[in-house]
């Protein structure tokens, strides 16, 4: 008899090794029979740098970068780098497929090739976005190093003179009021709205929640439009910082909303449900437990619609009009965002004007950059994480309340005090009454060797005296 032996908590996939050990004689196999043991699958590494994996991935990149040169020299002489690098691609990843599965499982080639092509889709994406930054920094290295293109204005600078003259503090002071006019509008109505959508199901919120997921893809022009017709035409406003504000705000209204919606849902259930378990109003309970646990998403929802509205250029160019003067009033006025002053500097034929311009993008670009790497370094972390300030200051507390309950109380009087028990003497002079002795429970049980009939051997709780009961008054002319 032959039994086989698999280890119950180790799945059995795949080929596996199997190994005979005898076995003695025994009820189960009636002698000395072989018995077959399989051993478990080893587990496939997942992570890590091997030196098989690196040499797989060098000879596929040799091979792809062979094959392709063969192709597009002998066999099809195509042209282009497009289609060299995109042919050259494609036999890399077949070849690297082929020599990845001389080791591994089909399982593990198709993890191999994906992570190779996420790999390079991000890679992709970087280079993307450093050609970007690192060309409009070269182009505006000129512009840049120069202290007054952040001081002044161009109000006194002309297209041919030199960048020692002028610069684009008027659109930077622009950009902050115009987006701080955003924010104010856009912070308490955003998340107003988002609370609305999360707390307060019904077919209202569901026709606001799909009129917000419209307004996310509102091209930019329209919302500059809109302000336009309503806040210029119709009540006969002049162009101005503050219309600027409006336009910028609506579109950056959806995008908070959206956020911050998404970041509602991710607050524990279990929270809400306590707090109002505890007898906690619904207004309550959204102030004090859901608000503060979501107080990261929040800023960053904050943080994205932020900038996404300072990058915004026609909302300005059709509400706040054009000026090369440096103007601080948001309602009298026009007045220009570094977007609208990028856009107009570029136009210009003039080198130093497209100096300008270059240095005044990498400015607005070094603004956005930044506001996402705060949005991303606060949106690390969950609902309810603390940052090591907010740790420090939660231990404080906890070590203060672990110091007031260890102290010591003064214990509270038992009901019945001992000395109350005792019996008046006679010598007090009161005729005191007392009623027969309370039968006591322990010293009827018959236990011998304790105090008073007790087994444990402690005394007797006292017990007080019973209070003697009312006499009737004699009635008038009765004797005793």
């Amino acid at each position: 008899m032959t039994v086989v032996a698999v280890p119950v908590d180790v799945p059995v996939t795949g080929a596996v090794a199997v190994e005979e050990a005898p076995v003695g004689g025994d009820a189960l196999t009636g002698g000395g029979a072989p018995v077959a043991v399989l051993s478990p699958e080893q587990p496939r590494r997942i992570g890590g740098v091997s030196r098989s994996a690196v040499l797989s991935l060098g000879g596929a990149a040799a091979s792809a970068l062979c094959v392709t040169i063969l192709l597009f020299g002998e066999l099809a002489p195509f042209s282009g780098t497009l289609g060299f690098t995109v042919t050259a691609y494609l036999v890399f990843l077949g070849v690297y497929a082929v020599l990845t599965g001389f080791e591994e499982d089909g399982q593990a080639v198709r993890d191999r090739v994906m992570t190779v092509v996420l790999w390079t889709a991000a890679s992709l994406l970087f280079t993307a976005l450093a050609l970007v930054v690192g060309f409009t920094a070269w182009r505006g290295k000129d512009a840049l190093p120069h202290g007054n293109f952040f001081t002044q204005d161009m109000q006194a600078a002309g297209p041919l003179d030199p960048l020692t003259n002028g610069g684009i503090a008027h659109a930077m002071v622009g950009t902050l009021i115009m987006i701080g006019i955003a924010l104010t509008i856009t912070v308490p109505l955003g998340l107003a709205c988002a609370v609305y959508l999360n707390q307060i199901p019904g077919r209202f919120s569901r026709f606001v929640r799909t009129i917000v997921e419209a307004m996310t893809a509102l091209p930019s022009i329209v919302a500059g439009l809109m302000v336009y017709a309503v806040w210029i035409l119709g009540l006969g406003m002049q162009k101005s910082g503050l219309a600027a504000g409006f336009a910028i705000s609506v579109m950056m209204l959806p995008i908070v909303i959206r956020a911050s919606d998404v970041v509602l849902r991710l607050v524990p259930g279990t929270l809400t449900e306590a707090a109002e378990a505890l007898g906690a109003p619904r207004w309550r309970t959204v102030w004090h437990v859901v608000l503060p646990t979501a107080r990261s998403g929040l800023a960053t929802a904050v943080i994205l619609g932020t900038a996404r509205g300072i990058g915004e250029t026609s909302p300005v160019l059709l509400t706040a009009g054009f000026t090369a003067a440096l103007n601080a009033d948001p309602t009298a006025g026009p007045m220009v965002s570094l977007p609208l002053a990028v856009f107009n500097f570029v136009k210009s034929p003039q080198p130093e004007m497209i100096a300008r311009g270059f240095g005044a993008a990498a400015v607005l670009m070094t603004m956005v950059l930044v506001l996402f790497v705060i949005a991303r370094v606060i949106g690390g972390r969950g609902p309810g994480h603390q940052t090591r300030r907010q740790a420090r200051r939660t231990a404080r507390a906890s070590r203060r309340d672990v110091a007031r309950f260890a102290e010591l109380h003064t214990p509270q009087l038992s009901l019945f005090d001992t000395s109350a028990a005792e019996p008046a003497s006679a010598a007090d002079g009161e005729d005191v009454t007392q009623g027969p002795p309370a039968p006591d429970h322990e010293s009827s049980t018959g236990d011998a060797g304790g105090i008073d009939g007790r087994a444990d051997g402690r005394a007797p709780t006292p017990r007080p005296a019973p209070t003697p009961a009312p006499t009737a008054a004699p009635a008038p002319g009765e004797t005793d």
